[in-house]
């Protein structure tokens, strides 16, 4: 009898161990509110742009329908715990740096192809250059908030 309660006793302090996916709490909600506002807003954006006027900046439209999909993936998945969310939160949130940096740089040495702003272009001048931080912010939460390795 005695030994059942050590097993009871010494899996309940082994699940009480594991370490809990918290990426979705504390400064994660204030992550996950910006990126769900930036998933709308790029969203409308990108809708609009493609609907009224996609043969004025077709290149730059379809960024912007891309940045908007970029932003609803990374909403979710930081939003979701769990290892399989953790790693698509981490391609979302390098999709969108790589996204800001090479759009940023073509908006600048190629303007020609950028007639009309996209939430990346300009390294994202119009949105206050939040595109531009929010990534590298949300990396180091990611980085912070990483799950456990897996013991053997």
């Amino acid at each position: 009898m005695e030994e059942a309660r050590n097993v009871t006793a010494t899996s309940s302090e082994h699940t009480a161990k594991k370490p809990a996916d918290t990426r979705n709490t504390g400064p994660g909600r204030l992550l996950i509110a910006v990126y769900a506002v930036f998933a709308i807003s790029a969203t409308a954006r990108a809708g609009y742009q493609i609907l009224t006027k996609f043969s004025e900046a077709p290149l730059a439209y379809v960024l912007s329908a891309f940045a908007a999909l970029v932003y609803v993936v990374a909403t979710v998945s930081l939003a979701k715990a769990g290892r399989t969310w953790f790693r698509v939160s981490v391609i979302a949130v390098l999709v969108e740096l790589i996204g800001v940096l090479v759009v940023g740089a073509l908006s600048v040495f190629d303007a020609v192809q950028f007639p009309h702003e996209t939430v990346w272009s300009l390294f994202g001048r119009g949105y206050a250059f939040i595109p531009l931080i929010l990534p590298v912010l949300g990396l180091i939460w990611l980085y912070r908030r990483r799950p456990a390795p897996r013991s053997a």
